[in-house]
């Protein structure tokens, strides 16, 4: 078994990643949101369904590339500055793409006949959604790749990692009035009400509170060093069975990890608690080595060859499908003959989803397939002409 270098690229990093966006666009397109089956909802406040780890999948994968990445910044071979400025420039670029995504179509799709159009303007802004997932990532990365690059050792890092979680835990406990961890006291949403104000933030909780905000910038991070420590240890072993037996080891620690500090921290994907990073990072452990074994080591690449490719433009696809989302889903429209209104994605699902497969989870699962697996095939044209666009 030939030694890890940073030139010897993982595949399962790419199919793991490309996996983790389909998911992503599966989630948050389902073809009504009424009809969902259970592991596909977010758990209401506490606990961890399957979607709840989709999103720290994601953040784990980012901080685990960026421990190959960030190799030639660490041993040398390009200077730390241009390491810090290109973290920077690209963790601005993501938190912008974010804001401009939440901020499309840029005008109210049905203005008030009774407002100018600059009032109409300034009413659609003045309740614009500030955080979201893209500026989730962003700041992540943005903390966990400088933490990454000023202290370089492993063994920092660990210790960095370890503090910023319990930073996080303690900023919610001594900070969040009698019941820390409640919707209504928690600080994450002090802060960000302070931060922003209550017309920019998320309201599907039946309150203003964002669980992509400013506060789980800390414990966002932490999954990130978590996936940066996973990557060094790939990196590291002399043979990649190795990685994979460390990665399980750890994978296995880190849940009951998880599951111990939850008693005193509950599991929440809203407040990013630091038992949910562990929890969410024992698993990603557990999936990486996985894939690692059957691609990286059993050669079982052409299975996942969808996947490879949504894995090598995942930004971009994430992006792609939540402007089709809002064009296809909101913009567009006509007039039915019964009078109400109609979308292009509004019809997919009533005139082929439901008459085949039922008004029911079924049938909306079938859409969400639909949905992502458009995007998958933009992709695969993508990876089939070398095209590889990076956010």
């Amino acid at each position: 078994m030939s030694s890890v270098t940073t030139k010897n690229r993982y595949v399962a990093l790419d199919v793991l990643r490309g996996m983790t966006i389909a998911g992503m666009i599966l989630v948050n397109n389902p073809g009504t949101w009424s009809k969902i089956y259970p592991p596909l909802r977010h758990a209401e406040w506490f606990g961890c369904t399957p979607t709840d780890l989709v999103f720290p999948f994601f953040l784990f994968i980012v901080g685990t590339a960026m421990a190959f990445s960030f190799s030639r910044y660490l041993d040398g071979t390009v200077s730390m500055g241009s390491g810090y400025a290109k973290l920077y420039k690209r963790a601005v670029l993501i938190f912008l793409i974010g804001l401009l995504l939440n901020a499309f179509p840029f005008f109210l799709v049905k203005p008030d006949p009774g407002l100018t159009f600059w009032e109409n303007l300034g009413s659609y802004y003045s309740h614009l959604r500030i955080f979201g997932v893209l500026q989730r990532i962003a700041m992540a990365y943005a903390l966990g790749g400088t933490l990454a690059l000023w202290l370089k050792k492993p063994r920092r890092i660990i210790w960095a990692f370890g503090l910023v979680l319990l930073l996080h835990w303690g900023l919610l406990y001594f900070f969040g009035g009698d019941d820390p961890y409640s919707r209504e006291t928690n600080f994450a949403r002090v802060m960000d009400l302070f931060l922003v104000g209550p017309d920019h933030l998320y309201r599907g909780y039946g309150l203003p509170f964002d669980p992509e905000g400013v506060l789980g910038m800390l414990s966002g991070a932490g999954t990130v060093l978590m996936g940066y420590l996973a990557g060094i240890c790939i990196r590291k072993s002399t043979a990649k069975i190795d990685a994979v037996g460390s990665l399980y080891t750890w994978g296995l620690v880190s849940l009951g990890a998880a599951m111990i500090w939850s008693i005193w921290l509950p599991i929440s994907k809203p407040l990013w608690t630091a038992s949910y990073v562990l929890y969410a990072g024992g698993w990603s452990l557990l999936m990486l080595g996985f894939f690692v074994y059957l691609i990286d080591i059993k050669g079982k690449e052409k299975w996942f060859m969808p996947f490879k490719a949504l894995g090598l433009n995942p930004l971009f696809a994430f992006v792609m499908s939540g402007l089709f989302a809002k064009v296809f889903g909101r913009l567009i429209h006509w007039q039915t003959a019964s009078g109400g209104t109609a979308t292009p994605l509004g019809w997919l699902y009533n005139n082929v989803c439901v008459p085949v497969f039922g008004d029911n989870p079924a049938g909306s699962l079938v859409y969400a397939i639909i949905y992502v697996a458009l995007f998958t095939l933009m992709a695969i044209a993508l990876y089939k002409r070398k095209i590889i666009i990076k956010i």
